[in-house]
């Protein structure tokens, strides 16, 4: 079997294994996090509603800064989004990706903007 077949069917396996524990309700939405090579995009999501309440992308953070401090700042924005929505509690949503580099600094930044995880 072709080798990014394999990558991509293993991702999706890790994905559907978090997914099928986690799901986000209009009080307590989930914090999505999706990565690529060129930035990152977070939603809140409410999954019963099936609404995107608040997102967030990397373009929206006009300093240039490594992959880790933009995932902090991210963070940090869509906490400030979600205040303003009077959202202070959601579930982490890692997809498929490990809770290390990027993705547990975005973490990180939420908590420090005031959301509880």
């Amino acid at each position: 079997m072709d080798k990014n077949k394999v990558k991509q069917t293993q991702q999706a396996r890790r994905h559907a294994r978090v997914r099928s524990k986690i799901t986000g309700t209009p009080e307590r939405p989930r914090l999505s996090v999706f990565r690529s090579n060129r930035g990152m995009f977070l939603q809140l999501i409410d999954d019963l509603n099936q609404k995107t309440l608040v997102s967030a992308a990397a373009t929206e953070i006009k300093t240039k800064t490594a992959k880790i401090e933009l995932g902090k700042a991210l963070g940090l924005l869509i906490a400030k989004k979600a205040q303003e929505k009077k959202i202070t509690k959601v579930v982490f949503d890692r997809s498929s990706y490990q809770y290390h580099g990027r993705v547990k600094a975005v973490a990180e930044g939420a908590r420090a903007g005031g959301l509880e995880l």
